[in-house]
């Protein structure tokens, strides 16, 4: 059994859906009026929800991670550069991962840069620095050319990375950015940048850029097949067209994990709860998912071909969890499947968090107990190649 490292992972979702949801509204994104949401008990979530970040940190996760998300149920973080702003002051000892800001959404990558930058300098060099291109649902919600996201995506990358790491002032001259003068303050404690991470759907273009750039590709919502699939062109990409050989802290997976004390409980309980994200945060139209040109005709020939357009709308729980979108069982079980992942396909992090929709705070207490203290310690003995660690930083500094 191989290590595998475990990154806690937060939507911070709205969990106070309407009873008549399934029946009013089609769409859980952009159009679900914001006359749902309720700013007292927001109030009350979020600071449940950094309890729960917290505990995971006490508990030994190795980072704990938010995301990027606007105008939906699905996620309440607009703004995950804020959510890691508290968290510094919160989590002491795990990295702090933003998986991710959404690079192409932004019309100044510089401010992403600079906050990072601040991000890593508050918090001793722990931040962990996501980015992702924003679903198609972002794309509606921000009013932006989604043919254009692939190239926003690169080139804010490119510009970020220099900034990081090029002595200023330098100018750059890009086809969407310009500027004069970058020469950002302050400069972050991780050298050459904080670690940066790529989730994806299996995007053709998102795992080559992964593995050109050697960063971690976290798969999401995916079958045990897709993410094979993702994986082999990972290792395949990195081998024969850059010249290296993939390593297992190079692959993550992102799945949702439901851990009782029996598989009957697990199911019985992952089936009442976690099927609010299937059934309701991720209820969208269509057109919303997929808008024209936000993917490439080679990339969505593949997903018609996979049949993952379709496979997971409408699946119960028990067939969630056969194909492996899901992991859920009692703590053996669970093992057996995170085996799975390390000894067969090779993937050494694992993203998953306890909480899901309206799940009691209880069984979300239980479910991280379950994880740290029974399932964990089997993937912690056999060391692989560690990630670096925070800089130590004293009080003095």
């Amino acid at each position: 059994m191989n290590k595998l490292s475990f990154h806690y992972f937060h939507l911070m979702p709205w969990p106070y859906l309407p009873p008549d949801f399934d029946e009013k509204y089609d769409s859980a994104w952009v159009t679900l009026p914001n006359s749902i949401y309720d700013p007292v008990k927001g109030h009350e979530l979020y600071n449940r929800y950094f309890n729960e970040l917290e505990r995971a940190d006490a508990l030994g996760w190795d980072s704990v991670i938010v995301n990027e998300h606007h105008q939906n149920a699905y996620g309440t973080m607009p703004s995950p550069n804020i959510m890691a702003a508290v968290l510094t002051q919160r989590v002491k000892r795990a990295r702090i991962g933003i998986v991710g800001n959404a690079l192409p959404l932004h019309d100044d990558p510089i401010r992403v840069a600079e906050e990072i930058a601040m991000l890593d300098v508050i918090s001793g060099g722990r931040i962990i620095s996501g980015f992702v291109r924003g679903t198609g649902m972002e794309y509606f919600s921000y009013n932006l050319n989604p043919t254009l996201s692939r190239e926003r995506m690169n080139e804010a990358h490119d510009l970020i990375i220099q900034a990081w790491t090029r002595p200023g002032p330098f100018a750059f001259e890009g086809d969407h950015y310009r500027y004069r003068y970058v020469n950002i303050w302050p400069r972050p404690i991780q050298q050459p940048h904080p670690p940066i991470w790529l989730p994806g759907t299996a995007s053709q273009e998102t795992i080559d850029f992964a593995a050109q750039h050697k960063y971690p590709y976290m798969t999401v919502f995916m079958t045990m097949d897709q993410r094979m699939k993702a994986y082999n062109l990972y290792r395949r990409s990195a081998e024969e067209k850059y010249g290296y050989e993939a390593q297992p802290e190079q692959l993550a997976f992102c799945t949702p994990c439901y851990v009782a004390e029996t598989d009957e409980q697990a199911m019985k309980e992952g089936e009442q709860y976690v099927m609010w994200l299937f059934n309701k945060a991720m209820k969208l139209r269509q057109e919303f998912n997929f808008p024209p040109g936000y993917i490439s005709e080679r990339s969505f020939a593949g997903l018609l071909k996979s049949g993952a357009l379709q496979r997971n709308r409408g699946a119960s729980f028990k067939e969630l969890v056969d194909s492996g979108v899901v992991i859920a069982g009692s703590v053996d079980t669970v093992i057996e499947k995170l085996a799975y992942y390390t000894d067969e396909l090779h993937a050494g992090m694992m993203v998953s968090g306890c909480h899901v929709g309206e799940l009691p705070d209880e069984l979300v207490i239980k479910q991280q107990e379950l994880m740290a203290k029974e399932v964990m310690p089997h993937f912690r003995e056999r060391a692989t190649k560690s990630e670096p660690g925070p800089v130590q930083v004293s009080s003095s500094q």
